[in-house]
């Protein structure tokens, strides 16, 4: 690597450090209960209704806020802090937008963890067993690759979610979020692992022609033990790779699907369903901005941060890609 390409990665991973702890160890805050008036509720779920959207500590506050904070403050009632505000249900922004994180980058991670998988196997398997079997499943993800990803992640998201709003009756809240959670790292796992599979193909079929290969083949090495052995290790540079620079492509894809409301939804939150409440406040007669920016600005740290550290790994284990792009 080169020393620019270097120091652009250093900063992929200091960066992505300072979100992934920013939000990780904030998470006892974030996560806790507080109490308001009388009521306890976690920071993420509703709380004081006569608190809501108040502004950041650092934006001006108008005087019927002020006199609410006094109000409120004289009956005892916990007031949340103000580094981001509060949105429409008095909820700290703060601590929701790094709650929202953790489910973010836990999906994120998770797809990827999927994709890598399922690509590796598949890749995998048409490699090693050659002619017609290669020749169908690549066909297979020839065809996957004509279809709409993201269209096919949302077809299956809303298939999921109609069967289970049928069975509702059935199922509490926290399981139809688990549900739904799962169904949306499945889905995106299930649609991003193309990439990989062709990447893990044209490595085993490079591997396959070593001569080290042909010494096993030649003393009767079973081929599950080919694999095991020689050919997974020589594979594990490549899935790095491809899993770094899957995950801002889950990262996103969850974003996006919950920015729709097919994703993550409420009260549980996320970066994406956080960005789609927040650009309903942005409007021509009061515009809270600071709402939608937060999580859209962690959300570009994230991706920025994750592709410097892909590129970077690339050109470390790859020998093809090109050493001077930077």
């Amino acid at each position: 690597m080169e020393l620019s390409q270097r120091r652009w990665a250093r900063v992929g991973w200091w960066t992505l450090a300072f979100v992934v702890g920013l939000c990780v160890f904030a998470a006892p805050w974030s996560f806790g209960s507080v109490r308001v008036g009388k009521i306890d509720a976690p920071r993420y779920a509703a709380s004081n209704l006569e608190l809501n959207l108040l502004p950041p500590s650092w934006h001006s506050l108008p005087a019927d806020d002020a006199a609410r904070i006094e109000r409120v403050a004289a009956s005892t009632a916990y007031v949340p802090g103000r580094v981001l505000g509060t949105d429409a249900l008095g909820r700290d922004v703060l601590a929701r937008v790094l709650a929202g994180g953790i489910f973010s980058m836990a999906i994120g991670l998770s797809a990827a963890a999927v994709a890598v998988v399922i690509g590796t196997l598949w890749g995998s398997l048409a490699g090693f067993a050659g002619g017609r079997s290669d020749a169908m499943l690549m066909r297979t993800v020839d065809v996957l690759y004509g279809l709409p990803s993201i269209l096919l992640v949302v077809l299956l998201a809303v298939a999921v979610d109609g069967i289970v709003n049928r069975v509702g009756t059935t199922l509490s809240p926290g399981a139809s979020q688990l549900v739904s959670l799962a169904v949306l790292l499945v889905a995106i796992g299930g649609t991003s692992w193309l990439t990989m599979s062709r990447v893990i193909r044209g490595q085993v079929l490079s591997l396959r022609a070593q001569p080290f290969m042909e010494s096993c083949r030649a003393v009767g090495v079973p081929p599950l033990r080919q694999f095991r052995v020689h050919i997974l290790p020589n594979l594990v540079g490549s899935m790095v790779v491809y899993a770094t620079l899957t995950v801002p492509s889950a990262i996103l894809s969850e974003s996006f699907l919950s920015f729709l409301g097919i994703g993550v939804r409420e009260p549980v939150p996320s970066w994406g369903n956080l960005a789609s409440a927040g650009l309903s406040e942005v409007n021509l007669v009061t515009s809270r901005w600071w709402l939608l920016a937060a999580p859209c600005a962690l959300i570009a740290l994230t991706l920025v941060a994750l592709n410097f550290i892909g590129d970077s790994l690339r050109a470390r284990f790859d020998p093809t890609a090109t050493r001077s792009r930077w």
